[in-house]
Formats: structure tokens, sequence, C-alpha cells
């Protein structure tokens, strides 16, 4: 049977190039929307020039190129820095093992090496009772943006394998002069009256998700760069908490919505409810545009009712707290890379207590193993 003709309306091929102007790479574009790479070039070329759309056959695969290197060298990363210990004698082969434990499986190591775990857990065991706890506890504590307080290292030296009271890691961290940024509780405003408008909050503060990108809240906040404010916009997954997408710029406006739209992986068609607050960066003609073609349904807070897209409030106060208030921005590309930097440790590194101690990656792939 003959594969039939797909068709696409003018608004959709210019979503497309819209998803490219705001820096979404061409492969990643056809892929996603199970596009021909000289389509989508087509569409962009001839947008760029008249506004309509023409033919054009060829594509630049370095970027895919890259992309593939980069997780083929993670891949032998742990190979190289296991089998370089596969002929030492046995203390080294445990140190190894204990070196490499935040970064492979406890397991994979002792496989490649040739050790019992038995062996290996009884000699950490014991090592542990002869070392002095304040080392561990100093490196998560700096490595985590000192954000983290005596329940997250706890949780984190569990992982190491390493048992300490909260009573005692606290004892520690006040005889290192080691203070959580979290130490002062912020005031909770009143829920505000409001009116009503043509989108209610269809989102009612269900916050718990059980499916991957099915909704996603997001908001805005500010961060000064010299003497001049930029903005900052965040996209997160009420599954896992992740964040998908993120953009940076000088203006509160909707092409800064729009570009945090470009930066997030996979089909935006698997969004079904996009929530934010009533801000009109949010609704505008651009956005409403993005949201129609994409078939994703719009959530608005009530008015004056921040509690309505807690989580996202909840996120900037994060970021506000180990990230924002640390730094001192140069320029705006400054701010972009630190960004960059952040949320990829907030995605696959930071463990958060609503996620089991879990960072949100762990958190997903874990609820992916039990699907399956």
């Amino acid at each position: 049977m003959p594969r039939q003709r797909r068709t696409f309306t003018a608004e959709f091929k210019r979503q497309m190039v819209q998803l490219y102007e705001n820096g979404k790479a061409r492969a990643a574009i056809a892929d996603e929307y199970e596009l021909s790479a000289s389509a989508l070039d087509r569409w962009i070329k001839q947008y760029q020039q008249s506004g309509s759309f023409s033919e054009k056959d060829n594509r630049s695969t370095e970027e895919n190129e890259l992309i593939a290197l980069r997780k083929e060298n993670e891949r032998l990363k742990m190979e190289v820095d296991i089998f370089k210990a596969s002929s030492a004698d046995h203390g080294t082969k445990v140190n190894v093992i204990k070196q490499n434990r935040d970064k492979y499986s406890v397991s994979a190591m002792c496989d490649v090496l040739q050790i019992a775990r038995s062996h290996f857990y009884y000699e950490a065991k014991q090592k542990q009772q002869e070392d002095d706890i304040t080392k561990p506890i100093v490196e998560i504590f700096q490595k985590n943006r000192k954000a983290y307080g005596t329940r997250k290292i706890k949780s984190k030296l569990h992982e190491r394998g390493i048992i300490v009271s909260r009573r005692r890691i606290g004892r520690i961290m006040k005889e290192q002069g080691l203070v959580s940024t979290y130490t002062i509780t912020q005031y909770k405003p009143h829920k505000a009256s409001c009116n009503e408008e043509q989108h209610p909050n269809e989102l009612s503060r269900q916050f718990s998700q059980s499916e991957a990108k099915r909704v996603v809240v997001s908001d805005l906040t500010y961060v000064r760069i010299q003497n001049r404010w930029h903005y900052i916009c965040v996209f997160v997954d009420l599954f896992n908490r992740e964040i998908i997408g993120s953009s940076v710029g000088p203006t509160k406006d909707a092409a800064l919505v729009s570009r945090a739209f470009a930066s997030v992986e996979g089909d935006l068609r698997q969004i079904q409810l996009f929530h934010t607050d009533r801000g009109s960066e949010f609704k505008n003609k651009l956005i409403d545009e993005t949201l129609a073609t994409f078939q994703i349904s719009r959530s608005l807070s009530m008015k004056g009712c921040p509690y309505d897209n807690a989580v996202a409030e909840a996120t900037f106060k994060i970021m506000k707290t180990e990230f924002i208030n640390q730094m001192n921005f140069q320029s705006l590309q400054h701010l972009t890379l630190e960004l960059y930097d952040y949320v990829n440790w907030y995605n696959k590194h930071r463990i958060h207590g609503t996620l089991g101690y879990m960072s949100p990656v762990n958190y997903k792939r874990k609820a992916l193993k039990k699907v399956v």
C-alpha cells in the first residue's frame, strides 16, 4: 500500500521555522516532528528570504556527529577508568571502587576488577570506622552549592555507604562553620481575591502527575547583570520536577517564553497542559499561536494567588537561594553559561525531598523501569 502523503499548514511550517530561529537544531526538529531534513531546510531558507517556502536538499550533520561522539566517549570512560586498576593489588582496587562509586555501579566495578561485593563492603565499613567523617560532609556541602542541610547530606552519605546520624552531621557542620543557604523561612502571602477571565485554572493545584511532560508549569524571575535587570524563564515538568526548558534575556516578553519553548527536547505535542500566572508575557498572540499549533491546553492561576503556581514559585526560590544569589554575573553570555551548568546539576545530580531524595533524571529513569 503506497504511503499517504503528509500535508502541512502554513502556520505549522512557520512554527517549525520559529523553533529553529530560537535556537533549536535542524536535526532535532526534523526528528521530533517526523520531517525530512530537506523539507525543513526548504521552509527555513524560503521563510528567511521571502516568507514563502521553497526546496533545499542539503543540511549539515556536524552537530549530530558531535553529540554521538560525546555519548560514545561517556560510555567508554567508565571502562577506561576501571580497567586501569585491573592489575593492581586488592587495596588499590577497593580504593578505585570507593572513589568512583558516585559515578558507576559498585556491582559493575566489582565484576570488572574481580572483587566480591561482600569483600568490598566489609573493607569499606572498616575504613569508615577509621576515617574522619568530616571530609565527606564538607565535600558534599561544597559540591552542592552550599545548599544541603543535614537531611540531604545524610542521604548522600548513605549513597556512599556511610551511616551517620543527623545530630552528628549537624555538630560537624557547626564545627566547620557550614551554614546552609536555607536558613530563613519565607513569608507566605495570603490568597488574594481575583476576577475570572477566559482561561480558568485547569490545573487546580494537582501538582502530582504520573506521566512525564504531560503537565508543564512556567514562571519568570529577574536577575541583575552589572547594573541592569535581566530575566530567566523556566519550564518545569510536574512529573519529576525537572527543568525541561529555559531561556534568558534582557526583556520580560513573549520572545523570552518562545525561546524557552524552543529549548525543550522532544515533540512539544507531548505537553497536554501549560500552566502559568496571568503575566502578559504568557498571554499574547505569539504564545497563543504556539499553543494552538502544538495542541497544548492553557491553564492560568487566579489573580494574586501564587499558590496556584506553587511548584514554579518553589523552583525559583531554590534557584535564587542556590544559584542567583551566589553569583555575580558579568554579562548575558556569562548568565547563559552558568544557567546551563546549574540546570544540568539540578536535573541530574541535585536530590529532591519530594522525589524520595533522588534527582529528577534518576526519578524518571526509575519510573520508566517500573513501567517496563
